[in-house]
């Protein structure tokens, strides 16, 4: 290693030394390189016919960390040169003092700058302009010293930069690393003057930039390092700026491909600026920076790769030859990627922006599966065709698994009433119940209902107070003591109403089967309690009390209504008991259900019931005025009662009672036993026609309450008022209405009736019962098809989210967990399950879950509008369209969720008409002639 220390000098020739003019005339007019410098001898034999020229040979490492300075200076034969910082290799102002790019003088102006790689600047004096020299030399070989500039009048010009090589051709530096400065610049005309000290007329022009010239593989310019090849600036008055020198840099060895290494680390600078002009005196222009000619997919003075998004399919160096790649074979989700050696074909490469999305199109797995399938359209033909395909396959299993017989044909007597005479060994079975029917309904005294309607905020409870019909059979103590027990026993837990509300919030449908599950729980402890825990110690009756007969735990198949049947022990010796039907007149009968989707009002006629009933209406005709308003009830809404009661009303008017007034009996609508909460239950009252006859007309009553008395108070408020209101014949019985414990309701008093609305009653326009539409195969078909269209397309919603991201994923599979994954267990479930009324049961359960899916979809809706929004906005000022923008090809991705969301809401309505077509399956029930009603 040979080292130049901090402090000295390798320099040559001299400034002052009178040989100087020997380099003008050896280089400075000769318009070719000297070969010695271009393909050097290898004895370093230079100064043979380039005189005081600094060479220094031989020696593999050279560090500076003083000054080389020389007209000439070339480094041969040597593996790596350092300049340290503070260390400068210079042939500044050590050029041609004339040369081929020589300013012009005038005798009264301004000299204009040298020339070089750039044109000189002219100059410009006492309204004379003086032309710069013109540019020489050759940009991508350069070898010439720079020229000066000069005005004769003030008696001096300005010499060009020199000239330094480092390496040759044959032998390039494997590696030159400049901290400190190399500099080849033209010389400024202040110098000049301060020098002389003489009046000019006019200032000399700059003198040009020299030339560096480098041979080698690899170069590191490092912090505030400079390479420098600049002209000088002109003098005062009007001198021209120096045309900027020239820089090459002869790379050895370019690698390409992935063998491909950056050949330069700059962190400097580098200058070929041309000078400044002074006063008016022109600048010069600057001078060329160039590099060997680049293979394909590299560019510029240092051969780098092209820019990502280009390729270079030709050798060069301009940046001009890096095109763009063709967009349209950019997929919309791509981006280019950086190749090292850069890209030298049309066809560049390109990734995916995410892991989430396949080579080579870049397609989500969704759109992998459309397109495999031959695109959009294709994809929804073939997709349509075999959800058809499914639906039918389905429907036939459906009915060869269920049977056609469920699905047609009027409805069946109740089977209470069915006797089967096929075997003759059921003959008498079926005779002792109907004997044991007899005699349970000969020997019942009165029928008493739970208030409340068995939910966790409105349990069941029974009055402390015995009514009027049972206190000769009860001790009014322990019945109070027995009560207590009992409503004790229908309390709720608190933490059973928590999980109700937790699950409401998240899966209703769970909820509601969980409410389901504590009333049949509640249902039956009570039922056992009196069956067997209870001594039925409030009885009066010794048999009673021994046999455990005298009281009954029943309730309505929905659990929400239930009562206690108190019945004859068999010693009470009281021949006016029990009392006969029309002795009980006016009777009541409450309604099950809530008047809601999952429970609709209904009349259960029971064994005991219709045998009461039997001893003044025959069976046939009560079973027919049950089925009758039970399809009128089913349509009965809780919330919109004022609507959905007056057909009932009008119904009850026209075609119950006109069968049952040959009887002698009538039937009214009435609400009963209102608690302090405002709720209240609904229900018939049974009364003789001869009795309603002798009632009070409602023109007589009409001045005792005023109908905005009525429209603003609830049912409990003006209950002191109207106890009992009748239909338009009369309104007021004064004699039962303490025994009926509510009021008859007619078009006069619905009005007045309290609408209880909760927080699922919007629900109610989505979820109803309606009326029978028929057709019920077709019904079933187009349910099939919406249910597998419904999972097709959760399928494809949720795989395109996954595409997003997987907290979308997540986000639109579990806001309601498993709403979207159960609509179609629940909906097979309901096709092929036997019998209407577990079908229709089911399938509530079925649509509760499609409609609480909803939730989910609309989630979906939000999320995608926000991220694509956001995605849209974020991608405006990318540089990149085809591998950023999303605002066009992702303009259909709430197509999806959207086609699930109305295949949602069509699956509503078919699953209603589904369900009222199992329940009413006898159309005649909706007849408007009564006659032919009671016919059927």
């Amino acid at each position: 290693m040979d080292k130049i220390g901090t402090g000295s000098t390798l320099q040559a020739p001299l400034k002052d030394s009178s040989k100087m003019e020997l380099i003008t005339n050896l280089l400075c007019e000769s318009p070719t390189c000297p070969e010695e410098l271009i393909h050097p001898s290898e004895d370093c034999n230079v100064n043979a016919t380039l005189s005081f020229t600094v060479q220094i040979c031989r020696v593999e490492d050279i560090v500076v960390d003083g000054l080389v300075k020389g007209s000439v200076i070339h480094f041969h034969l040597a593996r790596t040169v350092t300049i340290n910082p503070g260390g400068l290799v210079t042939s500044s102002e050590l050029g041609c003092r004339r040369g081929m790019g020589k300013g012009l003088i005038s005798s009264n102006g301004a000299g204009g700058g040298g020339g070089h790689g750039g044109k000189g600047g002219p100059g410009f004096f006492n309204g004379h302009l003086t032309e710069g020299g013109e540019e020489y030399g050759n940009a991508d070989l350069p070898c010439e010293l720079g020229s000066g500039g000069g005005n004769s009048t003030s008696g001096g010009t300005t010499t060009g930069g020199g000239l330094i090589v480092m390496g040759s051709m044959e032998h390039p530096l494997s590696r030159l690393e400049i901290f400190g400065s190399m500099r080849a610049d033209g010389e400024s005309s202040k110098s000049i003057m301060e020098s002389q000290n003489v009046d000019v007329m006019g200032g000399s022009g700059g003198g040009s930039g020299g030339s560096l010239l480098f041979f080698l593989q690899t170069l590191t310019l490092g912090n505030n390092s400079l390479l420098s090849s600049s002209g000088g600036h002109g003098g005062q008055p009007g001198g021209g700026g120096g045309g900027g020198g020239r820089v090459h840099f002869d790379w050895f060895n370019i690698a390409t491909g992935d063998e491909y290494v950056p050949m330069a680390a700059v962190n400097g600078t580098i200058l070929t600026r041309g000078g400044t002009g002074i006063d008016d005196g022109h600048d010069g222009k600057d001078g060329t920076l160039t590099g060997k000619e680049c293979p394909k997919g590299l560019f510029g003075v240092f051969c780098e790769e092209c820019p990502i998004g280009t390729y270079k399919d030709v050798n060069g160096s301009s940046e001009a030859l890096c095109i763009p790649c063709p967009p349209e074979e950019l997929p919309h989700r791509a981006a280019y990627t950086f190749v090292r050696g850069g890209v030298t074909k049309p066809s560049c490469p390109y990734e995916c922006i995410s892991d989430k999305y396949h080579m080579p199109h870049c397609y989500t797995p969704l759109e992998d599966l459309i397109y495999a399938l031959g695109g959009p359209w294709l994809f929804g033909l073939l997709l349509s065709g075999l959800l058809v395909l499914l639906a039918l396959v389905l429907s036939v299993a459906r009915m060869k698994f269920v049977g056609t017989d469920e699905f047609s044909g009027p409805t069946p007597t109740p089977h209470e009433s069915q006797i089967d005479h096929s075997f003759p060994f059921l003959e008498s079975l079926n005779e002792v119940l109907e004997t044991n029917r007899t005699e349970e309904s000969q020997s019942h005294v009165h029928r008493l209902y739970f208030m409340g309607s068995n939910t966790f905020n409105q349990p069941w409870h029974l009055p402390h107070s015995p009514p009027d019909e049972i206190t000769e059979l009860v001790y009014a103590d322990a019945f109070i003591k027995f009560v207590d027990e009992i409503n004790s026993l229908a309390a709720y837990q608190w933490w059973e109403g928590s999980v109700y509300s937790i699950l409401s919030l998240f899966a209703y449908p769970f909820a509601w089967s969980w409410q389901q599950w504590c009333r049949k729980k509640k249902f039956q402890q009570l039922r056992e309690f009196v069956r067997s825990e209870y001594d039925h110690a409030c009885l009066r009756s010794c048999r009673s009390r021994a046999l455990y007969e005298g009281l009954k735990v029943a309730a309505t198949p929905d659990l929400m209504v239930a009562y206690v049947d108190f019945f004859l022990g068999g010693d009470e010796k009281r021949p006016d008991l029990p009392p006969r039907l029309q002795q009980r007149f006016p009777m009541c009968i409450i309604f099950g259900g809530a008047g809601s989707y999952m429970a609709p009002y209904t009349l259960h006629s029971d064994n005991l019931l219709t045998s009461l009933m039997g001893q003044v209406v025959p069976a046939t005709i009560w079973y027919r005025l049950v089925a009758g308003l039970n399809a009128q009830l089913r349509t009965v809404r809780q919330g919109r009662l004022h609507s959905t009661l007056m057909p009932v009303i009008t119904w009850l008017g026209t075609h119950a009672n006109y069968g049952l007034s040959l009887q002698g009996v009538q039937v009214d609508l009435a609400w009963f036993q209102p608690t302090a909460s405002g709720y209240y239950q609904l229900g018939l009252v049974v009364n003789s026609v001869d009795e309603v006859a002798h009632t009070t007309p409602v023109s007589e009553f009409s001045n005792t309450i005023s109908i905005e008395q009525l429209r603003t108070n609830d049912v409990c408020s003006y209950r002191q008022y109207v106890p009992c209101l009748g239909n338009s014949q009369y309104t007021h019985l004064s004699s039962t209405d303490r025994r009926i414990n509510g009021a008859i309701i007619n078009s006069f008093t619905l009005r007045c009736l309290k609408n209880q609305k909760d927080v699922l009653f919007p629900l109610s326009f989505v979820l109803r019962n309606t009326r029978p539409v028929g057709h019920q195969d077709l019904v079933g078909l187009i349910i099939s098809i919406l249910l597998l269209g419904d999972f097709s397309l959760m399928l494809l919603t949720l795989l395109q989210f996954y595409s997003i991201s997987l907290g979308a994923f997540l986000v639109v599979l579990l806001i309601l967990p498993l709403a979207l994954l159960s609509p179609l267990p629940a909906g097979i479930n309901a096709l092929f399950s036997h019998g209407p009324r577990r079908s229709a049961g089911l399938a509530r359960v079925y649509a509760l879950w499609n409609v609480t899916s909803v939730v989910n979809v609309v989630v979906a809706l939000i999320y995608g509008s926000v991220h694509y929004k956001i995605q849209s906005t974020s991608d405006e000022g990318a540089q990149n369209f085809h591998a950023l923008n999303f605002s066009t090809e992702e303009s259909g991705w709430w197509l999806f969720p959207t086609t699930l969301l109305l295949c949602k809401c069509v699956q509503a309505p078919m699953v209603d008409w589904h369900i009222a077509n199992l329940e009413i399956q006898d159309r005649t029930l909706y007849s408007k002639d009564p006659a032919k009603f009671w016919e059927s």
